[in-house]
């Protein structure tokens, strides 16, 4: 389908990798979407080393229609995704003299000094636009197609909400379940054979264990509500032919 869009995510942190903070970012991003009709299709995770962010940015900012990145925009030292992103696109990282304005103001308005860590949220790579934040003020920014958020959830989230209406949306994939009473030793062949009958489907099988037995859940996704339904049909008759789970 050539209306089919697509993206990817970059989640930034030594943090992440550590297990020290469990990521809440994927799943949202991923539901959000979906909700759309953007196909998250990859997602990597990448510590705070710019050669390491570089690389997987220019990997996926070609490969699919949108980017997008968490973490690694603060006023730390190892908050370097904008130094990253920058050098991914071969400009400058520099101050953004809006971002800096408002970072200023903010700060002398709450009886704070503006200091150097603090200014460092305003650095953004020459010719970026902003992504605003309503939560806690410092933005993000987007370059290109690729978007470039905070990792703290609740600013995330806000980030995305602004980043949402500017996207283009596709054609959202539909969905059903089909309860299998049967493990996937027993229903593997004659599945396989259904999705390769049913090529404009996505058939995912998750075993299930429970009570001593083990079972199946099978999901059919496709963009194609009558594709959807032959294919449902067909599991379903498939599974009445089988003898009767023991």
């Amino acid at each position: 389908m050539s209306d089919i869009i697509t993206a990817a995510m970059v989640v930034i942190g030594d943090e992440i990798l550590s297990g020290r903070t469990k990521d809440k970012n994927i799943g949202h991003l991923a539901d959000i979407l979906a909700a759309i009709g953007i196909d998250l299709k990859e997602v990597r995770i990448v510590p705070d080393e710019e050669d390491e962010i570089v690389a997987a940015i220019n990997a996926l900012r070609v490969k699919y229609t949108y980017l997008f990145t968490t973490g690694g925009i603060g006023p730390t030292h190892d908050d370097i995704t904008a130094d990253s992103v920058a050098k991914a696109f071969g400009v400058p990282c520099e101050y953004d003299a809006k971002a800096y304005a408002m970072l200023e103001a903010s700060y002398a308005t709450r009886g704070l000094e503006f200091t150097e860590a603090r200014k460092r949220m305003a650095r953004m790579p020459v010719g970026a636009d902003h992504i605003d934040n309503p939560v806690s003020l410092a933005p993000g920014f987007r370059i290109g197609n690729v978007h470039v958020m905070a990792g703290v959830p609740a600013i995330f989230q806000a980030m995305l909400d602004n980043v949402v209406p500017t996207l283009r949306s596709g054609v959202v994939m539909l969905s059903a379940t089909v309860h299998c009473p049967h493990g996937e030793g027993v229903i593997g062949g004659p599945l396989g054979d259904i999705q390769k009958a049913n090529p404009d489907t996505i058939i995912g099988s998750y075993p299930k264990y429970l009570d001593g037995k083990f079972w199946t859940e099978l999901v059919v996704r496709s963009r194609s509500a009558e594709s959807l339904a032959r294919a449902k049909g067909e599991i379903e008759a498939m599974l009445a032919g089988l003898q009767p789970a023991s």
